[in-house]
């Protein structure tokens, strides 16, 4: 596999990633025009501070506690994939995958393969469900979205490793019609973080848990421009326009 390691700034908002997803998804031929052709995609992975991202056609006050975020200082953010609500913080690994194939089912379905295959070396026995979750036992350890663009597909994906449930449960309100179809009764009972997973080999951080997933992914490494962070920040504008955040 020959994946490009994109090493993108810390510190920055959710939806500056996800606005940086976009831009390397228009940018691949631009970034690599003499290795596009046996280019699988690029990947870079983040980590941001209490924020929740819903789907696309998800109406925010079904899914997300907003008193409990604009209390507890979380921040809340529309993405432009469907798939449901999703918790984040420091304890939660964020993975941007962008292949230049505009097959998206198939390259959706190879990176859960690649990615429970990549968990499997680090010691936990994942598989993909059929929800495009990756399990170990019966616990959900990331969750995961496709975004399909004409010339490119992004697959977003969260990793949890050391997750504050407590937030978690407080900060999203799915159905219970969306639990029972999981066949469990709240959603902290349905996820489990890797850290606390025996038998597999420990990371000691989440930082360290992303420098294993380059090494098992990725062969080179691009260090993003001036420019490329410039442009990235207009497109990330769209992500804060309030019409788009409450559009449901």
């Amino acid at each position: 596999m020959s994946l490009i390691y994109i090493d993108v700034p810390k510190g920055k908002r959710l939806v500056w990633y996800l606005a940086a997803e976009e831009y390397f998804a228009h940018k691949l031929e631009v970034l690599y025009p003499n290795s596009i052709d046996n280019l699988d995609g690029v990947l870079f992975t983040w980590i941001v501070p209490p924020t929740v991202i819903f789907g696309r056609h998800q109406v925010m006050q079904n899914e997300v506690n907003v008193a409990f975020c604009q209390t507890n200082g979380i921040a809340m953010y529309r993405r432009k994939s469907g798939g449901g609500c999703v918790y984040a913080d420091e304890g939660n690994l964020m993975i941007s995958y962008i292949s230049p194939s505009s097959h998206s089912e198939q390259v959706f379905q190879e990176y859960l393969d690649n990615m429970s295959k990549c968990l499997r070396s680090m010691g936990y026995n994942a598989v993909k469900s059929t929800h495009n979750d990756i399990m170990v036992g019966e616990h959900k350890v990331s969750g995961n979205a496709c975004f399909a663009l004409p010339q490119a597909t992004i697959v977003h994906g969260t990793l949890l490793y050391d997750v504050n449930f407590e937030m978690l449960q407080q900060a999203i309100t799915p159905s219970q019609e969306k639990l029972a179809k999981h066949g469990v009764q709240s959603v902290r009972q349905r996820v489990k973080n890797l850290k606390s997973i025996a038998n597999a080999l420990d990371w000691q951080s989440t930082q360290a848990l992303a420098q294993k997933i380059k090494e098992f992914w990725c062969n080179q490494t691009y260090i993003p421009t001036e420019k490329d962070i410039q442009e990235i920040d207009k497109i990330e504008q769209e992500y804060l326009n309030l019409d788009f955040i409450h559009s449901r």
